[in-house]
């Protein structure tokens, strides 16, 4: 049972590669199962008897991710002059950075706007969480959106890089600048 347990990841981690790399230069609907277990060298009756299609392989390997993402964000945040110190914010990019060239793709332009919007979805989740004293405020709107958005841009940004740096900077970056936005004050740790 053990080695059906690791031929399995084995297969599955072979058509992940696979499919990342053909999502670096084609739209998910121009892949075809045939291409794809061409590439990776696999016979496509093994490819079934995992997914049922291209699309049900993708939407698959985004519920692994997420499934992982979502307990990163339910994570309380521990509240110091710096959000990346520990918690959550550093959790993320390390997550991202174990999970890079999959992200990249998925947020690229050839990847999955469901992707786009379920880190989007989460991210908002996270910040309504944090955000729950500000909602009287008349701009509390606006700020959540200008926070999901700068979120994934900078997400997007970092994951483009050739020489990214690491995720404690990333944190780091990511925390002050949300810090600084919400004008965050506080109290001693």
């Amino acid at each position: 049972m053990e080695k059906m347990d690791r031929r399995v990841r084995k297969t599955r981690a072979l058509l992940l590669q696979g499919l990342v790399k053909m999502l670096e230069t084609h739209d998910i609907q121009d892949i075809s199962v045939k291409e794809l277990t061409e590439l990776v060298d696999i016979n496509r009756g093994t490819f079934y008897l995992h997914y049922d299609d291209i699309y049900d392989m993708l939407h698959k390997i985004e519920d692994e991710m997420f499934l992982e993402f979502n307990e990163i964000m339910e994570q309380k945040p521990v509240i110091t002059n710096s959000l990346a110190s520990q918690g959550p914010l550093l959790e993320f990019f390390r997550f991202l950075d174990r999970n890079r060239d999959l992200a990249k793709v998925m947020i690229g332009p050839h990847g999955d706007l469901a992707f786009v919007n379920r880190l989007k979805d989460q991210i908002e989740k996270r910040t309504l969480q944090v955000l729950e004293s500000a909602q009287s405020d008349a701009n509390y709107e606006y700020l959540c959106s200008f926070i999901i958005t700068g979120c994934v841009g900078v997400v997007e940004t970092w994951l483009k890089e050739s020489d990214p740096q690491s995720p404690e900077e990333m944190a780091e970056i990511l925390g002050t600048m949300l810090l600084r936005q919400l004008n965050f004050a506080p109290g001693p740790a």
